[in-house]
């Protein structure tokens, strides 16, 4: 191994995780500053943190595995590992993340309580890398809660009554859930004796610690039966709900699925089946209320849940190929939701509505944004060329060698739904008579962010090879437990 890989990596990993969490605290004192000062930390921040993250890409690949230590008592040791799933997942969070640091430049800047709002997106950023590279159970149950807190925080940034009170919601549940996961961590300590994860790959869990984390997971990414904090967190800004559903908090709970069942763990059959058939119910119902739905960024919310039963489709499925997929998924869903939810942000603002059905004709006055949220949609349908097809295709192909006909015809009409709702969306906001006066496109920044993540997500579908060469090594790397 080269020590100079391995000592640049080391410093790259302790960067990612120390950058955001540190430098939060240093926001509010930026503030004090000047706005500007505060706004280029905060996005200098996302940025250093991303930059850490693709830096560990390619060492990750050659088998160069960075960790750092620290020792406490009782073996609750903090252990940062960067391994090739922990790098991917850091990699595609802290990109999305940094791209709404810098639309939220423009976006936010005509509320109150700004920096508290840039303090808690990057500690909320800092949990994240935190937790994707912690290889201890009870450091990420501690990173989890933290997310929570900032959500919480984030959820109800404008302060009113409805805000606050869906802010709970969102902070009751997930944290309801996270306790009933350290509940089952620590189950597992004291059968195992240990919650170091890389000591622990390969070993058989209880089914009630099994089940009992996994409600923690289900709850973090809004799977019933707990989905319905997520369509109601979008009372918070744009920024916001493109945080929670594309870049970081959702996206926690199918890592976690892929870390502690597919690498860490061997889940029994029937356990992997039952998660099955709660994805596919989750998916068919959020399908649904997205098809009644009216308020635009709910509606997007209800495919996020649909969207993330597709993931543990994949991930749970037992196949190589549906597990590539499902992580695949995670990233060609980030990029294009986190592109959705700011295409709303900008729909939002410029028409001081929420109702698609008050909405109309927009693709002549905002041509830009059109044809960001058309790509973005196009991925999420999994229509091609766009990198949404191919991580959806082998969720479908891995999984039906694997899986029942039931579950597959089920997340099969899951896939037509999400091309009906995101068709009536598209088609009520954009196309059709005109329903408002005439709205401008965003700021400048603004509207290329959202484009630049259109964009992106039809450049992973043209170069889909090499983000699927990097999870195939991933698989094999990390000896993925599969059925």
């Amino acid at each position: 191994m080269d020590q100079s890989h391995l000592n640049m990596s080391l410093t790259a990993l302790q960067t990612a995780v120390a950058a955001p969490i540190l430098g939060a605290f240093l926001i509010p004192f930026a503030g004090r500053i000047s706005t500007a000062v505060r706004n280029i930390l905060a996005v200098t921040l996302g940025l250093v943190t991303f930059i850490a993250a693709a830096y560990m890409l390619p060492d990750a690949m050659r088998g160069v595995i960075a960790s750092y230590s620290i020792s406490f008592p009782l073996g609750f040791d903090l252990i940062l590992s960067a391994d090739m799933l922990a790098v991917f997942m850091a990699a595609i969070s802290s990109f999305v993340s940094a791209i709404i640091l810098i639309y939220s430049v423009d976006y936010i800047s005509h509320y109150e309580n700004q920096t508290e709002y840039y303090t808690m997106v990057v500690l909320f950023l800092g949990s994240m890398m935190g937790l994707v590279f912690s290889a201890n159970l009870l450091w990420m149950y501690v990173f989890w809660e933290l997310t929570a807190f900032a959500s919480w925080r984030l959820v109800g940034f404008f302060r009113s009554d409805r805000d606050v009170l869906k802010a709970n919601k969102t902070f009751l549940v997930t944290v309801f859930g996270a306790l009933c996961m350290l509940a089952g961590i620590l189950l597992v300590y004291f059968d195992k004796g240990s919650m170091d994860m890389r000591l622990l790959h390969g070993e058989s869990i209880s089914i009630l610690a099994a089940s009992l984390i996994l409600m923690g997971i289900l709850a973090k990414s809004a799977t019933l039966p707990f989905s319905t904090w997520l369509p109601d967190a979008g009372v918070a800004p744009s920024t916001v709900t493109a945080l929670l559903h594309a870049a970081v908090l959702v996206k926690i709970g199918v890592y976690a699925y892929a870390r502690i069942f597919g690498v860490t763990f061997a889940a029994p059959p029937e356990f992997s089946q039952a998660v099955l058939w709660i994805a596919g119910a989750s998916a068919l119902v959020s399908a649904g209320a997205a098809l009644v739905e009216k308020d635009i960024k709910r509606i997007i919310a209800y495919s996020t849940v649909s969207q993330i039963a597709f993931i543990f489709l994949g991930l749970a499925s037992g196949n190589k190929v549906a597990f590539i997929g499902g992580l695949l998924y995670i990233l060609m869903h980030s990029i294009a939701k986190g592109g959705l939810f700011l295409c709303a942000g900008i729909i939002e603002q410029k028409t001081h509505n929420k109702d698609i059905t008050k909405m109309g004709g927009l693709c002549k006055t905002m041509p830009v944004t059109c044809l960001a949220f058309a790509m973005c949609s196009l991925s999420v349908m999994g229509i091609p060329p766009f990198g949404g097809f191919f991580s959806k295709f082998m969720v479908f192909s891995g999984a039906a060698q694997n899986g029942s006909l039931s579950v597959i015809l089920i997340f099969l009409a899951g896939a037509v739904m999400t091309l009906l709702y995101l068709f009536r969306l598209f088609y009520l906001v954009f196309m059709g008579p005109d329903k408002q006066d005439s709205p401008r496109e965003g700021s400048t920044v603004m509207v290329a962010s959202v484009l630049a993540l259109g964009l992106i997500g039809l450049a992973l579908g043209a170069l889909i090879y090499y983000p699927s060469v990097y999870v195939d090594l991933l698989t094999n790397q990390l000896g993925v437990n599969l059925q």
